[in-house]
């Protein structure tokens, strides 16, 4: 497959990870700091030559699906926007409110993917669920994971050492603690209990880790830990039809292309305590011939993990309305 185009929708577990090429955090992106990024490109969006009422339908059914009011929460100043049962449907619905201004500019990927939370914007952009049902699943989501483990958790950035001593290292630690995220060459992030996460923090410095930064998160995402959560969330999606296939993704479970509706909500169940597997899921798109990524969202964080994966490739992102108009000129 040559010219490809793919679609990249992921904001939520990236945020904490911003480093530098020098290995220095550059300063967490909190959520409410991309939250406010996302309200700027809503508002230039109602300043530009773009159709803004996609973005806004997306906040009213984001609302009428939640039970909230999703513009308030997303663009009005509040302390609600760091708790994860809030950050996950605030984030979701201007991903897919950015998605849709994308959309309307008249471009359309060929596959898509999503890093954690941002799976479900790959889902919606592959038409395989409606944009209503995710914001109703994710909300629940967002409420399961902030109760399976309010304290005791912990994950925390590793950089400059391999996957496979990360692994050996959490594996030969007492108490739960594994690989939640492989971004990139040279940036895991583990989770599970405090102790079991310091401890293995300490290990890896000691075998030659250059950095193991804690990070600020209301959770242990993506471990064991939260596998009640992810049962919870099973009965959700039961009430939820899962569509066909429009466009192909990649899912972060098994890194390998979903081939069927069937799968979608057991890989939606097994993602709450699974190890995102992005930088294998990257590789499994550039190997079929994937040349063109476009990042939707805050910042370019994917963008930053994609160059560490393989320069080869080209890199476009969408965060602004000018971003629209380069993204046109060289996709369209």
């Amino acid at each position: 497959m040559s010219q490809i185009m793919k679609t990249f929708l992921g904001v939520f577990l990236i945020m904490f990870m911003v480093v530098t090429s020098s290995g220095v955090l550059s300063g967490f992106m909190t959520v409410v700091e991309a939250q406010n990024l996302h309200a700027q490109v809503i508002n230039e969006l109602e300043d530009s030559d773009y159709d803004s009422s996609v973005a806004q339908t997306c906040f009213e059914n984001a609302s009428k699906a939640s039970g909230l009011d999703v513009e308030a929460l997303c663009f009005e100043e509040n302390d609600r926007l760091n708790i994860t049962e809030y950050t996950q449907i605030a984030m979701l619905t201007a991903e897919i409110a950015i998605l849709r201004a994308v959309e309307e500019a008249g471009i359309r990927s060929q596959v898509n993917a999503g890093l954690s939370l941002g799976e479900y914007g790959a889902l919606v952009a592959s038409g395989v669920m409606k944009e209503e049902d995710a914001f109703t699943v994710v909300r629940k989501r967002g409420i399961f994971m902030q109760e399976a483990y309010p304290t005791g958790g912990a994950m925390s950035a590793v950089l400059g050492t391999d996957a496979e001593l990360i692994e050996k290292i959490c594996n030969e630690t007492q108490g739960i603690v594994s690989i939640a995220n492989y971004n990139c060459p040279g940036q895991i992030v583990i989770t599970g209990e405090e102790t079991a996460v310091a401890a293995a923090g300490e290990a890896l410095k000691a075998a030659g880790a250059r950095r193991v930064i804690p990070l600020k998160v209301s959770g242990p995402f993506h471990c064991e830990l939260l596998k009640g959560a992810g049962e919870k969330l099973g009965q959700e999606l039961e009430k939820v039809e899962i569509q066909s296939f429009t466009v192909p993704y990649v899912t972060n479970v098994t890194a390998q292309y979903v081939t069927g509706p069937e799968q979608v909500k057991e890989l939606l169940v097994s993602q709450v305590s699974s190890s995102v597997r992005w930088q294998q899921c990257v590789e499994q798109m550039i190997d079929d011939g994937v040349d063109t990524f476009i990042e939707i969202g805050p910042g370019k964080t994917l963008t930053g993990f994609l160059k560490k994966i393989n320069r080869n490739v080209k890199a476009l992102h969408v965060e602004k309305t000018e971003d629209l108009d380069e993204v046109r000129k060289e996709c369209l």
